[in-house]
């Protein structure tokens, strides 16, 4: 990692500590565009938005997709105080984005803090495909 990545990380971490002193969850992310400058950056908002997804890595890849082009969104690069939930993910996939960097790993991030005790909504299926399928055929072509 270069001096110059390591200062970007240094300020998703500050941008995370922002959110904590604001009452929200602590993570912050930044997105910096192919000539290293900074061109959006996020703090999470979960609480003082009352939104569940106001996540800041879902809100810059959201920032992204309505502002950049996607040659400009290829070459960016994300720099996140933490590796992005599923959620985040899909949407950094969705907007192009070429290279997310982050400090603590979901991993580490676990070690953090409590045990989650409600296992989240049970899931089932596939169910259905032939007729599921028949408004998402051929769209992907």
């Amino acid at each position: 990692m270069t001096h110059d990545e390591e200062r970007l990380l240094r300020r998703a971490i500050e941008l995370a500590a922002a959110a904590r002193a604001a009452g929200n969850p602590p993570f912050g992310s930044l997105l910096v565009g192919p000539d290293g400058a900074i061109l959006a950056e996020d703090q999470n908002t979960v609480l003082t938005d009352a939104d569940i997804t106001a996540h800041p890595e879902l809100k810059l890849a959201r920032w992204a997709a309505r502002e950049l082009d996607p040659g400009t969104a290829a070459a960016t690069t994300m720099y996140t105080s933490c590796q992005p939930c599923g959620m985040c993910t899909g949407a950094i996939e969705r907007s192009h984005l070429g290279r997310v960097v982050f400090a603590l790993s979901t991993e580490q991030l676990g070690t953090l803090k409590p045990a989650v005790t409600n296992a989240g909504a049970l899931l089932e299926g596939p169910a259905l495909f032939d007729e599921a399928r028949v408004p998402v055929d051929g769209y992907y072509l």
